[in-house]
């Protein structure tokens, strides 16, 4: 798969093209990736995707925006993986942001050699996100490409889509967030030394330094497992502040990996969510979070272990 990042100034070839912003590339969206895929296929064509690095959403409305659902590296990862030939990643500065739909047509898709477009039902594009796939249609009939808009894809009455996804998430529900991935939602973190409190009761943790822009999941107990030295370890993970120890604190993310030894500083780790086990919560002693941190480890192991089977 070949990565571009600068936007030819003549079309290099002929391409269908899937439209989207993939974020988390979610089941909805690898329907659009398959779809853009099934008509490159049937027209002998290669497959591009276009990206805007940074987030349309980080530039414009840097406010409101809570964070990604996957880093960079696994989106080209599921791309690749799916089939994608090319991934046109673009810089998005204010300036693209204000192109009107017209133009963003004629300087983005026609300089790629679009010969057909895929998207779904709620895209838009150029200034003000005004355009839409009706639009594309009616560019496509004057400019001389095909488009295909994909209508939603439902779960139990639920359109999937990135925005779903984040609130179970900050919500809390992992359960639900997989069946919108079709996959454990996953965190990205470096160990880095924290205040090596877990040692004293007597569940040792790794501190993880969330990869910058990250959506983090509420702040609870969550039964989690990650690959180490190429081993699938189980575990459970703390995102919380504390607040047993400490008035204030700032937000941590901490795993304890079950029947592990070894040292993990400067790791970089990938944790994969599996199920919510508790909120996070405040106790009256030292002695009562042990006690409550044993039964979380025998939820999480059963929990784990039932998944892990299935």
């Amino acid at each position: 798969m070949e990565v571009i990042r600068e936007l030819p100034t003549n079309a290099e070839g002929k391409y269908v093209l899937s439209l989207g912003n993939f974020d988390g590339v979610h089941l909805g969206h690898k329907r659009l990736l398959r779809g853009g895929l099934e008509v490159a296929r049937a027209k002998g064509l290669e497959l591009a995707i276009l990206l805007f690095e940074p987030h349309p959403m980080q530039v414009l409305f840097p406010e409101s925006f809570i964070g990604f659902l996957t880093t960079k590296e696994k989106q080209m990862e599921i791309f690749e993986e799916i089939g994608v030939n090319r991934v046109y990643l673009l810089p998005f500065t204010e300036e693209i942001a204000a192109i009107p739909p017209k133009q963003f047509v004629r300087d983005f898709l026609l300089s790629m050699g679009v010969e057909h477009v895929v998207v779904g039902f709620n895209y838009s594009f150029g200034a003000k996100g005004k355009g839409t796939p009706e639009d594309l249609q009616t560019f496509g009939h004057e400019y001389g490409f095909e488009v295909s808009i994909l209508q939603p894809q439902v779960l139990e009455g639920m359109v999937i889509s990135s925005t779903a996804t984040r609130k179970a998430l900050l919500d809390g529900n992992v359960q639900l967030a997989k069946e919108f991935l079709g996959r454990p939602h996953c965190i990205v973190g470096k160990v880095v030394k924290g205040e090596q409190r877990g040692r004293q009761l007597g569940y040792p943790t790794a501190n993880l330094q969330i990869q910058e822009g990250l959506l983090i999941p509420k702040r609870g107990v969550y039964a989690v497992w990650a690959w180490i030295d190429n081993q699938k370890v189980p575990g459970m993970m703390n995102i919380g502040m504390k607040p047993t120890f400490h008035k204030e604190y700032m937000l941590t993310v901490e795993v304890h990996f079950f029947d592990f030894h070894g040292d993990l500083y400067g790791k970089e780790l990938t944790i994969y969510l599996e199920e919510k086990i508790r909120d996070e919560c405040k106790f009256a002693s030292k002695e009562e979070l042990i006690k409550q941190l044993g039964l979380d480890a025998k939820k999480a192991r059963d929990l784990l272990n039932q998944n892990l089977q299935e």
